[in-house]
């Protein structure tokens, strides 16, 4: 029975899946980005963080004929650079950082840019889930109003907690302290204390407290 010859042949590279990848660390004063060696010299290049920096980015990637990025999720810096590709139409990945700095075979001199740039470009990274730009928009909406409706609690109670430190029982007398009858007392405050201490003067007739 003859055996299939195995061809002995050593690996040198890796096989490029992505050869049009980039890899972009982010900070909060400066951007670094990688490109492929064959694309451009120097492959790895600093930018600002203002907005005019970020078209710079976009328009050199596009320069290079780069399709796809891979970017580090660092905080909330990757948020406008990561809108402006997307906008300019590349396939942008958002990836955990502890997900490629473990990953065996970095070389300690070179920079997490290009690091990504070349485990993007093999097929090694995984983009974390982002929803489109439609939900996040509105998910940061009702993000942004629970966070007012837990401030406005607070400070409601930081005003209750202060008239009882006064022993004004204002907010004893009414069933909503915050109703058109509450706002109506705190704005003439001096005429309400002097209202034989019930604040009936000052019921909202026209609405049930």
């Amino acid at each position: 029975m003859s055996r299939k010859k195995t061809r002995l042949q050593s690996v040198t590279e890796a096989a490029q899946i992505h050869r049009d990848a980039c890899g972009i660390d982010i900070s909060p004063e400066v951007i670094y980005v990688a490109v492929g060696p064959q694309q451009d010299a120097p492959a790895v290049r600093a930018f600002g963080t203002f907005t005019a920096e970020l078209y710079r980015i976009a328009n050199w990637l596009r320069a290079c004929g780069v399709r796809t990025v891979a970017m580090e999720s660092t905080g909330v810096y990757w948020i406008p650079l990561f809108q402006v590709l997307e906008d300019r139409g590349f396939e942008v990945l958002l990836v955990n950082a502890r997900h490629y700095k473990n990953l065996p075979g970095r070389k300690t001199d070179v920079c997490d840019a290009a690091w990504l740039q070349y485990l993007h470009a093999v097929g090694l990274l995984q983009a974390a889930f982002r929803p489109p730009q439609t939900v996040c928009s509105f998910r940061t909406l009702l993000r942004h109003r629970a966070v007012l409706v837990q401030a406005a609690s607070q400070h409601i109670q930081h005003m209750q907690k202060a008239l009882d430190q006064m022993n004004v029982q204002i907010h004893r007398l009414l069933s909503d302290f915050t109703g058109v009858t509450g706002l109506a007392a705190k704005l003439s405050w001096t005429p309400f204390c002097k209202a034989n201490g019930t604040g009936s003067s000052w019921r909202d007739c026209g609405r049930a407290e």
